[in-house]
């Protein structure tokens, strides 16, 4: 992918599942919509349509935070032909995934908010840009990784990881912190397997990063009775790049003093927030009626090191062993408790 600016060209980076444009490019005005939120789409309706919609990256683990894919869809629907979504470190192109599932959609790239500011409205009226993308699609196939350590019942607490990233940076925080801690904790767990009531199903997804894929499609798989079997989802998703640790609970207010108590018997800080987050594979399962949270670190936190995710900084330099430490101790504990 590349773009032109009418001051010259600029780098981008194609978002996952964007449509090609025209070996030509597709040439057209850009409208700063800021951070992208409904009002914005809504105050100018009237001025987005055949126009580039440009919008910004918000922190991803926030309050009131509004993700890349449903900006991408308002765009689409209010009839604009392109999308870029500015990053939020200087010099430093975005990644992710423009949520396109299967049909039609526009192209879309990550660009530098200094690219940003050269796409700025005038006096003159609306810049013009030319993106130029161009893909390859084509069927593929991957597997979602599940090891059963039975317990004494045919009842299961999932422990789950997703194991894929994106092309900038390393995916240190999101999710190799993630999946490092699984395995710690299920390498502790499994030293007293069969003791407890309830047994750990580990969980390593594929395709998190291209809308949630691969969760979707294993809770869809599940029968009603095994849903019913699973007590809790323990989702580990970006748990470093910040020793504060927070649950997003998923609207089960059940979930959170069981979490809480356990937390306080660890000696780790744990901060709840309820409203469902569809930022990870815990949703997939809150929305099949299964409990389920994400242990996330630097919730609410602008300045710590998950600013860097998606971005090329997400580098295992930005995570500390003592994070890490904490948070397989922590999931370690809530899975013990849980079975």
């Amino acid at each position: 992918a590349t773009v032109e600016l009418p001051d010259g060209p600029a780098t981008c980076n194609p978002l996952l599942r964007s449509i090609a444009t025209q070996a030509d490019g597709l040439t057209a005005e850009v409208i700063d919509l800021g951070r992208g939120t409904p009002e914005e789409f809504a105050a100018h309706r009237s001025d987005i349509r055949g126009r580039i919609v440009l919008v910004r990256h918000e922190l991803m683990f926030a309050a009131g935070t509004i993700h890349r894919r449903r900006k991408y869809l308002a765009a689409v629907e209010a009839g604009a032909v392109g999308f870029l979504i500015a990053g939020p470190v200087p010099g430093q192109l975005v990644a992710g995934s423009a949520g396109r599932q299967e049909g039609s959609g526009i192209p879309a790239a990550g660009i530098a908010p200094e690219t940003a500011r050269r796409l700025r409205r005038t006096a003159r009226g609306y810049p013009i840009a030319t993106l130029h993308i161009a893909t390859e699609e084509y069927p593929a196939e991957t597997q979602t990784l599940v090891f059963d350590i039975p317990g004494q019942k045919d009842e299961w607490i999932v422990l789950s990881a997703h194991v894929d990233g994106h092309a900038l940076g390393e995916s240190a925080m999101d999710n190799a912190t993630g999946l490092a801690c699984v395995l710690a904790a299920s390498r502790a767990l499994a030293q007293t397997a069969g003791l407890r009531r309830r047994g750990i199903r580990l969980a390593f997804f594929s395709v998190e990063e291209w809308a949630l894929t691969g969760s979707a499609q294993y809770a869809a798989s599940l029968s009603q009775g095994q849903r019913a079997a699973v007590a809790l989802n323990v989702n580990l998703d970006s748990v470093g790049g910040s020793p504060n640790l927070s649950a997003l609970t998923s609207g089960f207010s059940g979930v959170e003093p069981f979490l809480l108590k356990v937390a306080e018997s660890a000696g780790i800080g744990l901060r709840t927030v309820r409203p469902l987050m569809e930022n990870s594979d815990h949703a997939n399962f809150a929305r099949a009626g299964i409990p389920a949270f994400r242990l996330v670190a630097g919730y609410d936190e602008p300045n710590a090191n998950l600013r860097l995710v998606l971005t090329p900084g997400d580098r295992r330099e930005t995570v500390a062993e003592d994070e890490l430490r904490q948070a397989a101790r922590l999931a370690t504990a809530i899975v013990a408790a849980a079975c």
